[in-house]
């Protein structure tokens, strides 16, 4: 078991055992469950909130508040990681959250423990994908990568909003577009028609800072086709994405989305443009698609109506529309994505997963991503409803999701497709 001191310095307990959680519930964890936690990963530590170990004589979960070192008395707070791109998380952190006052940032907190010389976490890679693993994004490169793309932009305002996500966000696809590679950004929207939980753009005053910074302004039709033609045209494995962290719902700017997509498509035939998008307004996703759309990736937390809203708490549309928009977008022959956000001991309830099954089994979508849901876990639990069926374990889903359905793709990152 990991503990942190007041000074948020991170130790082993000398007796203790770490711990995890699905859900609510106290889980066990097996060797299977446990990864070597990559130099690319984050520590964290949770203010004022005790540790919860395994007691390895009792095998009982115990609140672990302090430790004794040479009579000196230190507090034990709770430890957990952030996992880096394509690991999924199996297990929550184990942690005794009744001290806490404030919401946790944004971010997928996940269990953390440590044996003989090295962290291990829960969790498993679901995809090994070279062109987002953290290495690849070596800031002293992109530095160089942005001085010249400015030099070429004209004064493009989507460029020096995209410039301050590169530098101040770390948007790894903001990095991408200056370094002319890969999958890169195309924010248009300032508004959004969901208040979701675990926003990353914008968060109430009462809740946790936002860790991106939202789109200020609306590109022109001009701004947009200029990054997106020069992206297509000069990067390999190219794909301009609308939807990102640092705006709100893309389709709220659906007539100019469909307007740069046609111009976009004017000037280049190359890579692949792609939507990320709740899926909100299927009538103006078609719009968007008979522009020259290639895939589309609409976000779910939940196959089930209640978990959905509440957690993206929706405004003039709802869940219906949603699905509605998964299968109008297979019917008209886009690559279909879903963004799945997995959260250990909800996700993985038989219930969800009945749930899920029929809306892959309705709507024929080609491809599920499996991302950790970036939130203060106990917010989350708190806004869910309950539900007495326990998680079956996140590995254990994803084996029967592909045992029903063989050609469904299960990855973690956007995929090129032209």
């Amino acid at each position: 078991m990991l503990y942190a001191d007041r000074e948020g310095r991170i130790y082993e307990h000398p007796y203790f055992r770490m711990a995890g959680l699905w859900g609510r519930e106290p889980a066990p964890l097996a060797e299977g469950d446990l990864i070597p936690l990559s130099e690319f990963a984050k520590l964290f530590y949770f203010p004022g909130c005790p540790a919860v170990g395994i007691d390895p004589e009792t095998g009982e979960h115990k609140i672990v508040a302090d430790i004794d070192l040479g009579g000196e008395t230190t507090q034990c707070q709770a430890v957990a990681a952030f996992l880096e791109p394509g690991i999924v998380r199996s297990h929550l952190p184990a942690v005794d959250y009744r001290p806490k006052s404030y919401i946790l940032p944004m971010w997928a907190y996940t269990a953390v423990g440590f044996r003989d010389d090295g962290f291990l976490a829960a969790g498993f890679r679901i995809e090994d994908n070279y062109r987002w693993h953290p290495s690849n994004y070596d800031d002293r490169k992109l530095v160089r990568a942005i001085g010249k793309y400015r030099a070429k932009s004209r004064s493009n305002r989507l460029v020096e909003h995209l410039v301050n996500c590169a530098t101040e966000n770390h948007c790894f696809a903001a990095k991408n577009l200056f370094l002319k590679r890969w999958e890169a950004p195309m924010p248009v929207s300032r508004r959004c028609n969901a208040s979701c939980l675990g926003c990353l753009s914008l968060q109430p005053k009462d809740s946790c800072e936002a860790s991106h910074h939202r789109i200020t302004f609306k590109p022109s039709i001009e701004e947009l086709a200029a990054v997106g033609v020069e992206h297509l045209n000069s990067s390999p494995q190219a794909i301009i994405s609308f939807g990102q962290g640092c705006e709100g719902e893309p389709l709220t700017e659906y007539r100019l989305i469909a307007d740069a997509v046609r111009e976009i498509r004017r000037r280049t035939d190359k890579g692949t443009i792609n939507l990320n998008t709740n899926g909100s307004f299927p009538e103006r996703v078609r719009m968007i698609i008979e522009s020259g759309l290639d895939s589309i990736r609409i976000s779910l937390n939940s196959a089930r109506p209640a978990l959905y809203r509440a957690y993206y708490r929706p405004k003039k549309y709802d869940f219906e529309d949603v699905v509605e928009t998964i299968s109008l977008s297979r019917k008209m022959g886009m690559y279909t994505m879903i963004n799945y956000l997995v959260f250990p001991g909800i996700t993985d309830q038989e219930e969800e997963i009945s749930a899920l099954t029929e809306l892959i089994r309705k709507t024929g979508v080609n491809f599920l991503h499996l991302k950790n849901l970036c939130i203060d876990p106990q917010l989350y639990l708190k806004k869910m409803p309950e539900a007495e069926a326990k998680g079956i374990g996140i590995r254990q889903m994803i084996d029967i999701l592909k045992d029903r359905f063989p050609e469904l793709e299960v990855g973690y990152f956007n995929q090129p497709v032209r």
